[in-house]
């Protein structure tokens, strides 16, 4: 890599200088945001490191020309034209790009390739399955949206690059296309994609179904079985009442499971205990001391799948006295419907 502010990118970044890589960058130049254009110039640039580090040459083990087309064009499911359709964003510019090359007098069996290439870019674990160049367009735009194998990159070529082609906070301005696009076409986004995760998190509470959701809406009747069958709070107010059953019933997995697995408990003034291991020891200490506990509901915050509880807590079996303490508790909703403990802390006041 050269840095000549009087070389152009091709050279500057000794791009493979074809007719077709120059209509191509020229093409996606004109129907992105410099910012995904730039984008999309480091993924080839970083997919081309990623080949060099695997020991692949160019015009040997991978068609070079092909996964420049394939990286540059990407993202022309972000383009205006790529916005105007009814397809995920990643579709549209699969189908943008096979278009954009058949015009070209591309063959059909490359442009298969750049097809998969770019629709399956957001696909872990399957474009690394899918061949050289589609495995290595995805490699390389991992790496230039998530930093993801940055550490294999050569010592100082992620400087130079972006010194030329500078990230202008790429990832949120990536993330807020995509919301604009799945806001506008909430369809665009189905809710087992990142896109449609994405979407969940700027609606209202409830408005997309999770996973959880779509298993109740299939219309099945299916119920939770294994990990997931423990009766579960399906209000604030019932997890209360749950842990006064299971501390009763000497339930030590049961009251574990009203804590999410890097819960907070304090059990004492001044013993804080996180995660599930130590929360199920305290648990078990609790129980075989006969502890019974009374919960008298004070007051309720509750803003979506968040809730702030206060409770009046009645400790006995654990001294000559009973313990009563008012208790500040944070609920979180699941994703699978349930409520239970991100804090538990009787003595906060």
């Amino acid at each position: 890599m050269t840095t000549d502010a009087h070389l152009s990118v091709f050279e500057q970044l000794d791009l493979p200088d074809t007719s077709l890589t120059r209509d191509t960058f020229a093409f996606a130049a004109q129907a992105t945001p410099a910012f995904i254009h730039d984008h999309c110039v480091r993924s080839y640039v970083f997919a081309r490191a990623h080949a060099q580090n695997q020991g692949l040459r160019a015009g040997t083990d991978y068609d070079d020309e092909l996964l420049f087309a394939a990286c540059v064009l990407h993202d022309m499911g972000l383009s205006e034209e790529g916005s105007n359709s009814d397809q995920r964003f990643e579709f549209d510019g699969a189908d943008l790009a096979a278009a954009f090359l058949r015009e070209r007098g591309v063959e059909e069996a490359r442009i298969a390739v750049a097809w998969d290439a770019i629709a399956l870019h957001t696909s872990d674990g399957i474009a690394s399955r899918k061949g050289t160049e589609v495995a290595l367009a995805q490699a390389g735009i991992a790496t230039d949206i998530l930093g993801i194998q940055r550490e294999s990159l050569p010592a100082g070529l992620a400087d130079e690059v972006h010194a030329l082609l500078p990230r202008q906070d790429l990832a949120h301005g990536f993330s807020d296309l995509i919301i604009t696009q799945a806001v506008a076409k909430p369809h665009k986004a189905s809710p087992t994609t990142f896109i449609g995760d994405l979407l969940r998190r700027h609606l209202p509470y409830g408005a997309y179904p999770n996973w959880y959701d779509l298993i109740d809406a299939a219309g099945w009747g299916d119920k939770p079985v294994g990990v997931t069958a423990r009766r579960r709070a399906q209000t604030p107010q019932e997890l209360g009442a749950m842990y006064m059953e299971y501390l009763e019933a000497g339930d030590v997995e049961g009251l574990v499971s009203l804590y999410e697995p890097n819960a907070h408990f304090v059990p004492t003034p001044g013993t804080h205990l996180v995660g599930t291991d130590a929360i199920r020891q305290a648990m078990r200490q609790m129980v075989d001391s006969g502890a019974r506990l009374k919960l008298e509901m004070r007051e309720i915050r509750q803003v979506d799948d968040v809730a702030l509880v206060s409770n009046t807590a009645t400790l006995t079996g654990v001294g000559p006295e009973p313990v009563v303490t008012t208790t500040t508790e944070i609920l979180r909703r699941q994703p699978g419907g349930g409520w239970v403990h991100v804090v538990d802390d009787p003595f906060f006041g």
